[in-house]
């Protein structure tokens, strides 16, 4: 097995103007929460190895706290259980949204819990803390046939003249049958793949590695791929990327949502379909089929189990089907 990839990480450590969200007002930070504000992304990017994504949605959110701190309190020690409260207060009379009042307010609590853990706060206020909890919404997903649908509309345009609708097919096809996240797709390297097994090295949130399965299909759309197209795309500078983008660099995130969006167009009925749109598919036919929570959370890299039973949602119609056939008074 090749050496893991680390992530690569960007540190902005000059912090001098305020920063922008709810309540940062005031034209300069005190330094002391200048000096929390650059340590705790180092904690999130080096300690926790955060994506970079990951890291700017944290800071964007603490941001606007640690900006009605100073403009209050004028130095992180005004940093309390009240401050805490006021500062969703505020947002919520400016109508932030149940789940954007709630993932601020984790942020928040994971802001405090550090800085009380490296002495910054005497305590951490933040266990106190109490944020509404978003509205779980059901995720949009593909039928079966549908998904089916998208992929027959998919191979039959990709040519064997065209490079850029093979590896459209194959981004297709590895999307629906592994559900790893876009961005885990985008990162692979032709190591990563080992065709014999039919299984993909995946680097996933936290730098955790997993190893996940695809079909034959999938296979098919690969060796495609791999006997032609893609050399056919790469440069003498090209990196050893499984995806290439149609200038030899590494495939770019967005350009396969809009591989994925354009692709949903065959299918009536689900426009503007993301790539993880295909991810809550591909979970919800596993779970459909049969598959066990434990095995589909593990195929799609969640940290907990909970987050993976959201996808049980449409599995209602095979639950009742199992207790007609199992139970003796249905």
């Amino acid at each position: 097995m090749s050496s893991r990839r680390a992530r690569p990480r960007t540190l902005d450590t000059e912090y001098t103007s305020a920063a922008e969200g709810p309540g940062a007002d005031t034209e300069r930070m005190p330094r002391d929460i200048v000096e929390a504000r650059g340590a705790f992304e180092r904690h999130l990017a080096l300690e926790r190895a955060l994506s970079p994504h990951t890291v700017r949605a944290y800071l964007g959110d603490v941001d606007g706290l640690l900006g009605t701190v100073a403009r209050d309190s004028g130095g992180l020690a005004g940093l309390d259980l009240a401050a805490l409260r006021r500062w969703l207060a505020e947002q919520r009379s400016g109508g932030a949204s149940r789940s954007t009042l709630a993932r601020r307010g984790s942020a928040a609590r994971v802001f405090t819990a550090w800085a009380a853990r490296t002495g910054r706060l005497p305590a951490d206020p933040g266990v106190r803390l109490v944020a509404p909890r978003p509205h779980r919404t059901l995720p949009s997903v593909l039928s079966v046939e549908e998904a089916e649908t998208m992929l027959t509309a998919a191979t039959s345009g990709a040519a064997e003249d065209d490079p850029v609708a093979v590896r459209d097919l194959l981004l297709l096809e590895l999307l629906y049958a592994t559900g790893i996240r876009v961005s885990e797709l985008c990162g692979l390297d032709l190591s990563d793949v080992e065709q014999r097994r039919r299984t993909l090295r995946v680097i996933g949130k936290g730098d955790r590695e997993r190893t996940v399965v695809y079909g034959i299909p999938a296979e098919r759309a690969l060796r495609r791929w791999l006997d032609g197209p893609r050399s056919t795309m790469a440069g003498p500078a090209s990196p050893p990327a499984l995806l290439l983008g149609v200038r030899g660099g590494r495939m770019d995130p967005r350009v396969a949502r809009s591989v994925v969006n354009a692709a949903a167009t065959t299918v009536p009925g689900h426009p503007g379909l993301s790539p993880h749109g295909l991810r809550h598919s591909a979970a919800t036919h596993l779970l459909v089929g049969g598959a066990d929570l434990r095995s589909v959370q593990e195929l799609l890299g969640h940290a907990t189990l909970s987050t993976t039973q959201l996808y049980t949602h449409v599995t209602v119609e095979r639950l009742k089907a199992i207790h007609d056939q199992a139970h003796p008074r249905a």
